[in-house]
């Protein structure tokens, strides 16, 4: 979610965040202070001049490395976006290594001090950004926010981001990752199916509940969640909460204000979820479902609802039937929302960074600003089905899929009520902890009132830390 939350938190997304154990900060601490400014000069190729089009001084026969998450979106755009960059540095090779693991695939290059240039640090394996930052081995990449932007000079990249995406990779003060997707969180159904049984996609919880009832009876599941990775499932309590207790409780949450937790809102919010469940709208057997095999039996109509970020369509294409009309619809309003019904989720995710000691430091920061181009932009969206954090990325010529179409339309109804949570890039161990009470509660092993308790808890150590 990354962010995505974060995604894929995302995010984060954050797909399954937060779950692996992160590498030892002892370890990565050892690359961080490993040798000195002579050693490190002496890994890194020769810069190029620098001038107004080669602002970072790339040297054009200097080799590319990047490595990719290869999840939701797949990696094709990599490959794409490298190709891409070739074509502007004549005598450069970009190579791209897609993995899910990135933290087995990277953790022994952060230590050993010789790190890709560019990495899509995402997934259930991610090597965590809080961790890589407190240990000096992230480039600030403040530079490329004040560099010109590609497809109009008078203007700067930080001018052309969505709103949020250089609050969403800000740690301490400064941008260390650049969440370049941007998402949408919510709920997912088939357009097909509704359409099949005359159901009307509720806006509000009750009408939810409702239609949840009478989705029981037709022999279906109601509800579907990504039972082994608890991300999923808390992108509907915190969507709610947020909906309910408006932006400033959001903003407390993120700040780690143990009080937050006090608000009528998130016990109305934790309530909501846990009814899903004493209902017995679950789709038997999904708390120990991976994300894949959920949503695989979402698309094989066993369940009418699962909730995701916006990378959904393109992490199911294989699974999707042709005709399944994938929609996606707002979490739906409680009784005294702060935010209206169309208010949604919505934020930059899946993180882009350069090490501190990449080789080719100038051409990873180079990479990230031609990929905030239009072209750039629009090579992602049609080999991955989604919306980057460029204003106005995607031109009329870039066809997109029914779902991502869907998130285009909800965008545009929410307009300036969106929202988005940042505490999975704050703090990882927070995040992580947050999901083990969710799964708990759907496993009915915990009580909402409980949930509260324990979030408020783990607020007041993260707090403290």
């Amino acid at each position: 979610m990354g962010s995505e939350m974060n995604r894929r938190d995302l995010v984060k997304r954050s797909a399954a965040l937060g779950l692996v154990a992160v590498p030892a900060a002892g370890l990565l601490s050892a690359c961080a202070s490993s040798g000195g400014s002579d050693s490190n000069s002496s890994t890194k190729p020769t810069k190029g001049a620098a001038s107004k089009d080669n602002p970072f001084g790339v040297n054009d026969s200097a080799a590319l490395d990047i490595v990719i998450f290869d999840g939701g979106y797949g990696h094709d755009y990599a490959t794409a976006l490298g190709k891409l960059y070739e074509s502007k540095h004549a005598g450069s090779k970009a190579s791209v290594l897609p993995t899910q693991d990135i933290t087995g695939k990277l953790q022994p290059r952060f230590n050993g001090g010789n790190p890709p240039d560019v990495i899509d640090d995402s997934g259930a394996q991610q090597i965590k950004l809080d961790v890589l930052q407190k240990n000096g081995q992230l480039s600030d990449l403040t530079p490329l926010l004040d560099a010109p932007y590609i497809d109009d000079p008078s203007k700067k990249i930080r001018d052309v981001l969505q709103p949020g995406t250089i609050e969403t990779g800000t740690l301490d003060g400064k941008m260390y990752s650049l969440s370049y997707i941007y998402t949408v969180w919510g709920l997912w159904y088939s357009g097909k199916l509704f359409k099949e049984k005359g159901w009307t996609a509720p806006k509000t919880w009750t009408d939810f509940m409702s239609l949840s009832a009478e989705i029981k009876k037709a022999g279906i599941a109601p509800f579907a969640h990504q039972g082994k990775y608890p991300y999923y499932i808390n992108v509907a309590i915190m969507d709610l909460i947020a909906k309910n207790g408006g932006v400033d409780l959001q903003k407390r949450i993120d700040a780690f204000d143990p009080t937050a937790w006090d608000d009528p809102a998130v016990l109305k919010g934790i309530t909501a979820i846990y009814e899903i469940v004493d209902k017995g709208y679950l789709l038997p057997g999904t708390n120990g479902l991976t994300h894949i095999e959920s949503q695989t039996k979402w698309n094989q109509y066993k369940a009418a609802f699962i909730p995701c970020g916006s990378w959904l369509e393109n992490e199911q294409l294989k699974a999707t039937p042709s005709d399944f009309d994938m929609k996606f619809m707002p979490m739906p309003s409680l009784d005294g929302d702060k935010l209206p019904p169309d208010a949604i989720r919505a934020g930059a995710g899946e993180p882009f960074i350069v090490p501190a000691k990449a080789k080719n430091q100038a051409g990873g920061l180079e990479f990230l600003r031609m990929m905030l181009t239009k072209e750039g932009s629009g090579k992602f969206a049609a080999a991955a089905n989604s919306l980057t954090v460029l204003k106005d990325g995607v031109g009329s010529d870039v066809q997109l899929r029914p779902g991502t179409a869907s998130t285009v339309t909800a965008l545009t109804a929410a307009g300036t009520n969106t929202f988005n949570y940042n505490y999975p890039n704050t703090n990882s161990q927070f995040d992580t902890d947050l999901q083990n009470l969710s799964a708990e509660l759907m496993a009915k092993r915990l009580k909402p009132a409980e949930w509260v308790a324990k979030a408020k808890q783990l607020a007041a150590k993260a707090k403290s830390s």
